[in-house]
């Protein structure tokens, strides 16, 4: 395993499902397990599936002043958000640039927590709180075990009354086989699911209880980098593998607009005084490349970072690639130029193998209409 100064209390689970517990973000993560990664994403599609993601790091910001902290580091109006609702947000830098993405839950008038990613999210939020009336803590005791897939709420509603009634971003305080949790109605899939936040004491008898109980259901362990099989489906996008600070520009810094991202809709209309405010709207029409799909012949995948070529020369890479026999389709995620991001345009994806004919396509290839995932009752 990698040097870590963070530990998930589940380390000897995932060992025992055969990871050798890769870093991501600071802790060590299941990226591996032994067995068929397409059985989680089916189990995850069609039944459920049970996975760790206490990488994710949890900041709360606490006291008068917290409103204003999360107004100014992220992209969102905080008091439209009520308490029990949650939203997904954008932070920029001064440059108008994407440094992460985060999702903001409003625990009460002035209790906030931030859950972000490999990003410079806690930086941000303590940066903002400088002088001001708020307390910002790190909680890396909290954990969060996603329970994700159409039969998460069947599964749940057997221990948590009112389940069927959590809405999309929402979330619950509630108790989980007799534990304090927060039940929140998010994901990583496209699918139906749930977040389970619990003190680390009871993160292995709430795993190991979910698994067990869960097995009959079709419910099964997931590892971490299944979320990139249905990410790739869903239009997720996820810092920093779709972005310039791996897929450098050639003469330029690293850094994407959110206009390019297609996270434009992060921002709440009319809002101003963000950090990174007046160069985002700016840069509105400035676009020098766009995140767009690509749709493939056949049933080989595009590769990581394969090029795209039009007219013989590379004018983008795949930044995720899959094909899905569950769904029969080979799609990936790509950085292009604007003029590419047109539907139809067609388009070569150079393999090692091979190349391979596709043509751009609008995402996400799963559940346009985010249906599955906004499901009520």
């Amino acid at each position: 395993m990698t040097a870590t100064w963070r530990f998930s209390a589940l380390a000897d689970r995932h060992r025992a499902l055969g990871s050798a517990l890769e870093d991501w973000s600071g802790m060590g993560t299941a990226w591996t397990y032994d067995k068929d990664q397409l059985e989680e994403y089916t189990a995850i599609r069609t039944k459920a599936g049970v996975m760790d993601v206490s990488g994710l790091k949890k900041v709360h910001v606490i006291g008068p002043h917290a409103g204003h902290v999360i107004d100014r580091a992220t992209t969102r109006a905080v008091e439209k958000i009520k308490p029990g609702r949650s939203t997904y947000a954008c932070m920029l830098n001064d440059g108008g640039k994407f440094v992460d993405d985060c999702v903001i839950y409003r625990m009460g008038p002035h209790s906030f927590m931030v859950v972000h990613g490999a990003g410079q999210g806690h930086e941000q939020l303590t940066m903002a709180a400088q002088g001001r009336n708020v307390s910002v803590l790190f909680d890396d005791d909290l954990h969060d075990i996603s329970l994700q897939g159409p039969l998460a709420v069947d599964y749940l509603e057997k221990h948590v009354p009112g389940i069927r009634d959590v809405v999309y971003f929402s979330h619950i305080h509630t108790t989980l086989f007799g534990k304090p949790v927060t039940i929140s109605r998010t994901g990583y899939t496209g699918e139906r699911g749930y977040e389970i936040f619990c003190r680390r004491q009871d993160a292995p008898e709430i795993w190991d209880t979910i698994v067990a109980e869960g097995a009959a259901m079709g419910i099964i362990p997931t590892r971490f980098t299944t979320l990139d099989l249905l990410r790739a489906e869903s239009y997720l996008l996820f810092f920093p593998y779709d972005n310039s600070e791996k897929y450098p520009f050639e003469d330029q810094p690293c850094g994407d607009t959110l206009w390019e991202l297609g996270l434009d809709f992060t921002v709440s209309p009319g809002k101003t005084g963000f950090r990174g405010a007046e160069e985002h709207y700016r840069l509105q029409g400035k676009e020098r490349f766009k995140i767009y799909g690509v749709k493939l012949e056949g049933t080989e995948a595009a590769v990581e970072g394969a090029p795209i070529i039009r007219d013989g020369k590379q004018v983008g890479v795949v930044t995720i690639g899959f094909y899905s026999p569950l769904n029969r389709h080979n799609i990936g995620i790509a950085r292009m130029p604007v003029d590419c991001a047109v539907p139809g345009t067609p388009l070569t994806i150079r393999n090692p193998g091979g190349d391979i004919a596709a043509t751009a396509q609008p995402m996400p290839f799963h559940d346009p209409e985010k249906k599955r995932r906004t499901a009520k009752g």
